[in-house]
């Protein structure tokens, strides 16, 4: 017994769903494709942007850029050298500096800008305070980086405002050590991270911390 042949009509949604395979075997090629170019795309920002913070001398720590008043440096020298340094900032936030570093902790007298700066560049924080400041204040900046092991308090004749924290590149000045943004600016650099050496040693150089 012959097979019976298909009609027009059968043929022609025959040809209508071939024609509808193809449509969707095509869309699925496009997708792939653009879905490589996003990831491409991607792929080529996140290199530019480590590249871009490599450059400036650290990584930037998450946080960063997110504390109203923060001031960032970037192109920051690391030589060490001998004798006094001019630095652009008061306090300094990096550059050359004495290849001595200071010890962490809490100082009830001045400290040495080059020996302080190699301590950032080891991802320390430093808070500093003028001198005025009244010790209930100054219990206050205690109190806030009790147990960081990487965290440098001393007074700072000239200090440009009552309290001013800085980390390598970044700097914030405060009217109060009640300020809220001091334990944010705390929080957020505490890992060093930002730091062009973050985890190098801040103990075993220059000076004799309180606390």
């Amino acid at each position: 017994m012959s097979s019976k042949s298909k009609g027009p009509g059968q043929e022609r949604r025959a040809r209508v769903e071939a024609l509808k395979a193809e449509q969707r075997k095509q869309q699925r090629r496009t997708n792939l494709l653009w879905g490589a170019a996003v990831l491409v795309v991607v792929a080529l920002v996140a290199a530019g942007v480590w590249v871009s913070t490599r450059s400036s001398g650290g990584s930037t720590a998450a946080g960063a850029g997110t504390i109203p008043g923060l001031q960032t440096y970037t192109g920051l020298d690391r030589n060490h050298v001998t004798g006094k340094v001019t630095y652009p900032q008061t306090p300094p936030v990096g550059g050359n500096h004495s290849k001595v570093w200071q010890n962490c902790g809490i100082y009830s007298s001045p400290v040495a800008n080059e020996n302080a700066v190699h301590s950032l560049e080891h991802g320390a924080m430093w808070i500093t305070y003028q001198p005025s400041l009244p010790q209930s204040q100054v219990n206050l900046i205690k109190a806030a980086v009790a147990g960081q092991r990487y965290a440098l308090v001393s007074p700072y004749p000239g200090d440009p405002a009552p309290v001013v924290a800085s980390v390598w590149g970044s700097q914030l000045k405060l009217d109060s050590a009640s300020d809220p943004r001091l334990q944010t600016f705390i929080d957020t650099y505490k890992s060093g991270t930002q730091a062009p050496e973050p985890g190098g040693e801040c103990t075993g150089g220059t000076g004799k911390p309180t606390g």
